[in-house]
């Protein structure tokens, strides 16, 4: 357990060396926009935003910035609604401002594509990964029948060998789960009552719970649900986009210079392709599997390089005009007057023909992702023709924000969450739309493409969306691998 926990320590201690370290910090700052220099094209200059409490409009002038920020829950519909909103598996404030930011900025991105789903206990998402690993326990569908073997030709007919590598990729494994409870051998259930006959490993199970998904007990509880005596329900969650779990979405950055093929190096350890933007953790793309502790490490690799392109003189004369602050406080303000000048047009309810509310642009984006990108409604599902649909609609979507109104300033924070998430979701659309094959069956599926094609698909996408335009533009970048693929799989 100590091992499995090991994220908890590190946030807590790795934040009390950084209250240490810092001259000052800034809490309850929605950073809305990055700065850019004046003087030189494509460098960073600092970044702006507001305090979620007091509405003070912050100006951070910079040489360097490392976007250390989350990932995006809440971009396609999730499957706890209603009195449950909010129920996610990632961190529900995580609005994708990670990649919202340098998106905007015109910072190049990689692998947005790549969201992933999550096999979880039902209703809590409870974590799996404890269960499966320390307490050794196995799912089974609705008959008590091992059913990821019964799918292995059909999965081999998609991806080839890749579903003889071990263990056997997680997105594969979702895959037979999704398979089975299509076919109808649903539901799928994790087999505790065997493990939780011991009376240590029963005492993990659910400290495993009661120290990171304290609602996964609660749901138990509320059901009897006992799972010494009753193997619990799984399932597969809405899709999340990350960089610092197992999927790959996140910024293009260069990699360090002992190790990177010249593609993949332009000078300074985890800089994006903006001069003097730095980013670790979830900003990152291309490197999965980081969690706390790497992203951690990430971090300190970008603050060692943020600081060497500072002593190499690379930030000199960086010049951000006032107009240019004035400009972005204009625009973060924007939603209070809409608000205040139109909310005298209704008379009661929340429809208003001048302005919409945080939470109905964010209804409206989860409704376009949900149906056209891939989500829960259609099992995973998309092709080239509702991807195109959902980039229509999330056009006219972002046209309308411009009309998002906001009454205070926490619903000013949901307005800026909702705009970050919103530009994510192009990003996300544009890439699935760009990779015409199915690469990872069990996080989504190209219908038009169902197969996984390493022919013409065995690379990193990478797009980058021109800040004046608004338009993204697609490329194919190679995949070096560092690690001998006949060395890897004698090892395996």
């Amino acid at each position: 357990m100590e091992n499995l926990c090991l994220g908890v320590k590190v946030k807590t201690q790795s934040c009390e060396a950084k209250k240490k370290s810092a001259d000052k910090i800034y809490n309850r700052i929605m950073v809305t926009h990055l700065l850019m220099d004046e003087a030189k094209e494509n460098r960073i200059g600092g970044a702006v935003g507001f305090n979620m409490r007091t509405g003070d409009f912050h100006v951070f002038r910079a040489k360097a910035v490392i976007v250390a920020a989350g990932g995006a829950s809440h971009i396609f519909k999730p499957r706890a609604v209603g009195e449950g909103m909010g129920r996610t598996w990632y961190a529900p404030w995580s609005n994708g401002s990670a990649y919202a930011l340098p998106i905007a900025a015109g910072a190049k991105m990689t692998q947005m594509e790549n969201r992933i789903v999550l096999c979880r206990f039902k209703d809590g998402y409870g974590p799996v990964g404890a269960y499966f690993l320390h307490l050794k326990t196995y799912t089974q569908n609705a008959n008590g029948e091992n059913y990821e073997k019964k799918w292995y030709d059909q999965t081999k007919e998609l991806v080839g060998e890749y579903i003889d590598h071990h263990p056997t990729p997680t997105c594969l494994r979702n895959h037979a789960f999704i398979q089975e409870v299509a076919a109808g051998g649903g539901p799928i259930h994790m087999v505790t009552k065997e493990a939780f006959q011991d009376p240590h490993l029963e005492t993990v199970g659910w400290e495993n719970f009661l120290g990171m998904t304290v609602g996964q007990a609660v749901v138990w509880a509320s059901q009897n649900i006992d799972p010494k005596y009753t193997n619990p329900e799984l399932t597969t969650s809405e899709p999340y986009v990350m960089g610092s779990h197992a999927t790959c979405s996140g910024a293009w950055v260069s990699g360090p210079e002992d190790l990177s093929p010249p593609e993949y190096f332009w000078g300074y350890n985890r800089m994006l392709t903006i001069d003097g933007l730095f980013g670790a953790g979830d900003t990152v793309g291309g490197s999965a599997h980081k969690f706390s502790s790497g992203s951690f490490t990430e971090g300190r690799l970008a603050a060692k390089a943020a600081v060497k392109y500072i002593q190499d003189q690379k930030a000199d004369g960086i010049n951000v005009s006032d107009k240019q602050c004035d400009d972005f406080k204009k625009a973060v303000y924007k939603p209070l007057d809409t608000y205040t000048v139109a909310q005298n047009e209704i008379t009661g309810g929340t429809v208003s023909p001048s302005y919409i509310s945080p939470i109905q642009g964010l209804q409206r984006l989860q409704k376009i992702m949900d149906e056209y990108v891939g989500g829960i409604t259609s099992n995973y599902m998309t092709n080239g023709n509702m991807l195109k649909r959902a980039l229509e609609l999330l056009d006219w979507l972002q046209e309308d924000l411009e009309n998002v109104g906001a009454e205070d300033y926490h619903q000013l924070m949901r307005a800026w969450e909702l705009k970050h998430r919103t530009l994510t979701s192009q990003c996300v659309t544009e890439h699935t739309l760009f990779r015409e094959e199915t690469r990872w069956p069990g996080y989504y599926y190209r219908g038009d493409h169902m197969k996984l094609d390493d022919d013409n698909w065995h690379c990193l996408t990478v797009s980058r969306r021109d800040p004046k335009t608004g338009k993204f533009t697609m490329e194919k970048v190679p995949v070096y691998h560092i690690v001998d693929e006949k060395e890897k799989k004698k090892a395996s």
